[in-house]
């Protein structure tokens, strides 16, 4: 069932709100970026994402294809969200990443679907032989 969840930053610059059906599944990948991040996101098409924040504060950040932005706040550095286009997902996507919702209860968090993605093989639709690091 989709809700509406409120994220955030640590110093709060940073604000979005986002529809997510959490039932849908969430993801979490090997890639460089992800490893480092410890990122765990749910992809939402972007009608579902609203950034209630001047864009001033946010930090943009793009490697490899350059098909994402990986956005993050100027001043507390933390990964609140991404976005960008990518065609064998469906397009246009906004990712969020869980740990900055707000309003996410833990145990519901608990519950949701996983799909691991072995993004440092590019082997992107595809768990890697490990996951339990992720």
């Amino acid at each position: 069932m989709k809700m509406t969840y409120r994220g955030s930053c640590h110093c709060g610059k940073i604000r979005y709100e986002a529809d997510i059906d959490l039932d849908a599944g969430t993801g979490k990948c090997n890639c460089s970026i992800c490893w480092k991040k410890r990122y765990w996101g749910a992809i939402v098409k972007p009608d579902a994402f609203r950034l209630q924040a001047e864009e001033v504060d946010i930090a943009d950040y793009q490697f490899g294809s350059f098909s994402g932005h990986h956005r993050f706040c100027k001043t507390c550095g933390i990964a609140a969200y991404g976005h960008g286009y990518i065609e064998e997902i469906g397009g246009a996507y906004y990712s969020v990443n869980l740990a900055a919702l707000d309003d996410l209860d833990p145990a519901v968090l608990a519950e949701a679907p996983v799909k691991y993605m072995d993004g440092r093989n590019n082997n992107w639709f595809h768990p890697p032989a490990e996951t339990r690091h992720l």
